[in-house]
Parts: structure tokens; C-alpha cells; sequence
């Protein structure tokens, strides 16, 4: 997937280029890595242009579903897939407009506990859902908000998820 995957600037080809040195070691999920991957993803509702987002506690921000490859997963797509299940409720979820990556970024992720700082090279795609009434958060501290993109650009605190908002709002102008 990331031999055919385009970097849109720089600094996207800089993170392209450390996530492709990662697919090069024996487990690029392993968690105890100062960089892994992770997998995530906008959940969209096409016919009323809204995105779901969730709130994580951890970076104090609302950010899109995600995280890391359970044992024995090594597809992006099927990771970000599961994460959107487990972490809204949403049993319809689909690659939306196709299964192609729409974004990757290296981010940052503070401290917590016994685990130290390190980086996830974060697999980013776009996934639908026909029945945005049925998201239930996964726990009562991490609630969820349908937003339109303008709401949810000034909601986030990240700019690497503006940009991903960005990518998934142009997606749906080119589909209308």
C-alpha cells in the first residue's frame, strides 16, 4: 500500500519515508517501538456531510477512531475497521469512497503511566457509516460528536487531523 501511495508535501514525504524504513523490521505494530503503526479513520455520513469524532483523553483532544493492530493483524484497513466498531457502536462501517489511504502522518504521543513518549505512523482512511443515530461510545469517557467538517476543523486541536478532515470533505464534494 505504501509503495503506491503519493505524499502531498513535504512533510508527508518525510513521515512516508520513516514509515516505509518501519516496514522494514520484523513487526511494524510492536507496540514497545519508539515508532509503530497504528491505524484510524474519519467516519463520514455522506448524505448530510457530517464526521464523527471522538474524544481521547490521553492527548486532551477530539481527534478520529483508531489505534493499534490487535495480535495477528497486519491489514490497515481491517485495523481501522475494527477500531470504528469497537469504538462507536457502528455496525455498517465501509472504505468510503474506495478502501485507498487517504492520509498518513507521524504523530506524537505523550507519556502515560509506565509507557514512555514514542510516534505512531497512523494508516488514515475514510469509512462511512448509513446510520450515524446508532454511534454509541465505546466508554463514558470517550464520548463521540457528529460535526459538520467546519465544526469538527475548529473542534480538533491538531492540524495533521485537519488535513485528514480536509482530504475526506474533498472526497465528498468530488462524489456529489
Amino acid at each position: 500500500m505504501l509503495n503506491t501511495y503519493r505524499a502531498r508535501d513535504e512533510t508527508e514525504a518525510g513521515d512516508l519515508a520513516r514509515a516505509r524504513a518501519l516496514l522494514t523490521s520484523d513487526d511494524p505494530w510492536r507496540r514497545s517501538t519508539p515508532l509503530h503503526c497504528t491505524a484510524s479513520a474519519v467516519i463520514v455520513h455522506p448524505p448530510t456531510r457530517r464526521v464523527l469524532l471522538r474524544w481521547h483523553a490521553r492527548q486532551q483532544s477530539w481527534l478520529q477512531i483508531g489505534g493499534h493492530a490487535d495480535p495477528g493483524e497486519t491489514v490497515p484497513l481491517h485495523v481501522a475497521l475494527r477500531e470504528g466498531r469497537e469504538e462507536t457502536g457502528l455496525t455498517d462501517l465501509t472504505p468510503w469512497p474506495d478502501d485507498a489511504l487517504a492520509h498518513l502522518v507521524i504523530v506524537p504521543v505523550p507519556a502515560a503511566g509506565a509507557e514512555p513518549a514514542h510516534e505512531h505512523a497512523d494508516l488514515r482512511f475514510v469509512l462511512a457509516s448509513e446510520t450515524p443515530e446508532a454511534a454509541r461510545p465505546e466508554t463514558p469517557s470517550a464520548p463521540l460528536r457528529w460535526l459538520s467538517f467546519d465544526e469538527a476543523r475548529q473542534t480538533t486541536n491538531e492540524d495533521n487531523l485537519r488535513v485528514t478532515l480536509d482530504r475526506a470533505a474533498r472526497l465528498l464534494d468530488a462524489a456529489a
